[in-house]
């Protein structure tokens, strides 16, 4: 689908709303008037693209009412992408429109709107929790592979107590180590770093010695 192939369902779309619509006046792609109202401006484009977006928010600066139109894709990666280019777009007060291939049906996935973000108060208390039990600064910023979390440096005190000490009660681990949750850890073996003696009683696994000596 090409965009000059867009351009007559988005047209019959916004007529049928009570537009006056008019192709490539000055830079917009589509303009659309309605009586007592700021113009509407529709940027064509085959796929969602950082261009599209830069071309967009330029329309800002005339209207809006400011949407991007795309051919309305199939199957999951479509989706995927739809459901991130509606995120986007609403912070950045855009609307979208979708056009299916087949019959020329659009659909509008988003209005354009004043952004007005929602902070979660758990995910910051979660992100200050993480901050502040985590020991210095051992991770680099701007990886995302191997990060150093406070429950690895957890499990780190726990498995060099236990490869110094040999078997031990979860509750000395916790004392010695500072670790209040050593014996759960242990227990709950997430990095397979510990192996059970008896109830209550850990030691480090062939794993852990090998997560130590790497470390």
């Amino acid at each position: 689908m090409r965009e000059t192939d867009l351009y007559p369902p988005v047209k019959a779309f916004l007529e049928g709303q009570g537009y006056e619509v008019k192709a490539e006046v000055g830079p917009a792609d589509v303009v659309a008037c309605r009586q007592g109202e700021d113009p509407l401006v529709v940027e064509l484009k085959t796929g969602f693209s950082l261009t599209l977006i830069h071309q967009a928010v330029a329309r800002q600066a005339i209207t809006d009412a400011v949407y991007i139109a795309v051919p309305r894709g199939r199957g999951r990666p479509f989706r995927s992408s739809l459901k991130n280019m509606v995120t986007l777009c609403r912070r950045l007060g855009l609307g979208i429109l979708t056009v299916r291939t087949e019959d020329g049906f659009v659909e509008a996935q988003l209005d354009p709107a004043p952004y007005a973000p929602r902070q979660s108060k758990l995910k910051r208390e979660r992100l200050l929790r993480e901050f502040a039990k985590r020991s210095g600064d051992p991770n680099t910023g701007g990886t995302r592979g191997g990060i150093v979390t406070a429950y690895r440096q957890d499990a780190v005190r726990c498995a060099l107590h236990l490869a110094t000490a040999g078997p031990t009660k979860g509750a000395v681990v916790a004392r010695e180590t500072g670790v209040q949750r050593a014996t759960r850890m242990m227990s709950d073996n997430h990095y397979g770093w510990f192996e059970r003696v008896e109830t209550g009683v850990y030691c480090l696994s062939e794993a852990g010695r090998s997560a130590l000596d790497g470390a």
